[in-house]
């Protein structure tokens, strides 16, 4: 490596060798188009930088070849702790060839500290330019690369320890369904370790016979972009089938599904909880039906066996509270069913819907009140199947507890103006719903008046399920006036359309 402090030979004038050389590195540097430094590799002197360095490094030129590479940052050392001075003279060490070969050193640099602060990314290089060696100094900016790295960490340890703290299995799937990140829970759901899930296909974790309903529900989420759930069993490493529910939707980018995120769920305590909980209902609803029968028959019996009047009213109060227990229990089974189905709304007619709630009303309670029906044809809601078993329920009670002479019940509807909505109106002349039931729709009843609303809860879910809601009021008639909002069926019915089916729902004793 030549001398650059030593006179030149000949009679030339050193000063016009050093101008000659100073404008052969500016050449050299301004002629590339990314922030660039030149440096002498003995001294680390600063002898050429490009605008895009001057720009990068907030120094003007003049500065910056006054100064040694290490006065350039705020700190003397590398972000991985090494002196920047020690991997300069490493790379100046190497062999000059100039070429792509030539070995280069890279490290990260915190240039500038604070906020904003300046990281860069450092390689240097030797190379032989107009036969003397000189160590190349390339820089870029890596300030917004290491903040959106350090959002990325940030955001992933937050993931992590939600993951970590749900009590449920988390996972995420390749665009190709295979498995790349999931959490301890699923892991041990399932009994493999990471190196038998890493890349393992999602429905591969399920039994045969359920495995299909996990490739179907997964399909929808890359085709449709949707979120889907399904239960299936869960296939365990040591052989176990464990039913499982999956909730599984997409991972985007832009219009295009990427990748899948989902959740799953071990129902084993959940189904053993319902499985007891159905036979105790079953039992206790079949011994309580049966000894009110009992109760009601051998009452009766008394009553008429007995001639006095006072006496007979006293055990005609206690059919009527049979009755009404009965009545009480058909209702719990038939909430029962609607929790347990989980029903989605569909278009259902209306005018067919209340036709059917008549037909299916007791007729000696039908006999008893005048109905009147003003129901425009072609009016069609969306509800669950259950709707024509709340009007059911609603006109039963208008007329039950109707102490007139001549009961009368009014079912009415009508499309409201926002075209959105349908109105279904029961009125009656009755003395109207007591406060205390009520109460079971906003949630003030106490404990002791939770049955006697049961049938206008039955009422407001099935309306609920349906998006619809219910509104309590006084008619005209001086008796109650329930109205049910439900929304209108977005499309018409097909004449063939299979409306609703009672008897689809009765199996369920």
């Amino acid at each position: 490596m030549g001398d650059r402090d030593a006179d030149p030979p000949g009679d030339a004038p050193s000063t016009s060798d050093g101008d000659a050389a100073t404008g052969i590195l500016r050449a050299f540097v301004e002629a590339i188009p990314t922030p660039t430094l030149v440096c002498d590799p003995e001294t680390l002197t600063i002898r050429a930088a490009n605008p895009p360095a001057v720009d990068l490094l907030g120094h003007d030129r003049g500065t910056l070849t006054l100064m040694g590479l290490s006065d350039v940052g705020e700190t003397d050392t590398t972000v991985a702790g090494e002196p920047v001075n020690d991997v300069a003279a490493a790379a100046a060490d190497s062999p000059a060839s100039g070429g792509p070969d030539s070995p280069v050193e890279r490290f990260e640099w915190d240039v500038r500290l604070g906020d904003p602060g300046l990281r860069v990314d450092a390689a240097l290089h030797a190379a032989t330019i107009a036969g003397d060696e000189w160590l190349v100094v390339g820089l870029s900016d890596a300030t917004d690369r290491v903040a959106a790295e350090t959002q990325r960490d940030a955001e992933r340890r937050l993931v992590d320890a939600v993951a970590a703290a749900v009590p449920l299995a988390l996972f995420r799937c390749t665009e190709e369904g295979t498995l790349a990140r999931w959490n301890d829970r699923l892991a041990t759901d399932s009994g493999y370790g990471p190196e038998s899930l890493s890349g393992r296909a999602l429905t591969s974790l399920f039994d045969e016979g359920t495995r299909g309903a996990v490739s179907d529900a997964l399909a929808r989420v890359y085709r449709e972009g949707e979120v889907v759930s399904s239960e299936a069993r869960l296939l365990t490493r040591s052989g176990e089938r464990v039913p499982y529910r999956l909730s599984v939707g997409p991972v985007t980018d832009g219009d295009r599904v990427v990748g899948a995120v989902g959740v799953g769920e071990d129902l084993t305590e959940a189904s053993l909880r319902e499985e007891r909980l159905a036979v105790l209902t079953r039992v206790l609803r079949h011994n309580f039906r049966n000894d009110l029968n009992v109760v009601t028959g051998f009452t009766g019996r008394a009553i008429e066996a007995i001639d006095d009047p006072d006496l007979a009213a006293e055990l005609e109060r206690v059919v009527d509270t049979a009755e009404r227990l009965l009545r009480l229990g058909e209702t719990s089974r038939k909430v029962e069913r609607l929790l347990s189905r989980r029903p989605s709304p569909r278009p259902v007619a209306l005018a067919p819907a209340v036709d059917a709630a008549l037909e299916s009303l007791d007729s000696a309670v039908r006999g008893r009140a005048a109905v009147d029906v003003d129901i425009p044809e072609g009016l069609a809601v969306s509800a669950v199947a259950f709707l024509p078993e709340a009007i059911t329920e609603l006109v039963d009670n208008a007329i039950r507890h109707n102490d007139t002479d001549d009961p009368r019940v009014r079912i009415s509807a009508a499309e409201l103006p926002s075209e959105s909505w349908v109105s279904l109106v029961v009125a009656d002349d009755g003395p109207g719903i007591p406060p205390a039931e009520r109460a079971v729709l906003t949630g003030e009843e106490t404990p002791l008046e939770h049955a006697s609303g049961l049938g206008l809860w039955y009422v407001n879910w099935i309306v609920t399920a349906g998006g619809g809601s219910l509104d309590i009021a006084e008619s005209k008639a001086g008796g109650s006036r329930i109205e049910l909002s439900l929304r209108a069926a977005e499309e018409p019915l097909p004449e063939d359309a299979e409306l609703f089916d009672l008897d689809a729902f009765d199996g369920d004793t």
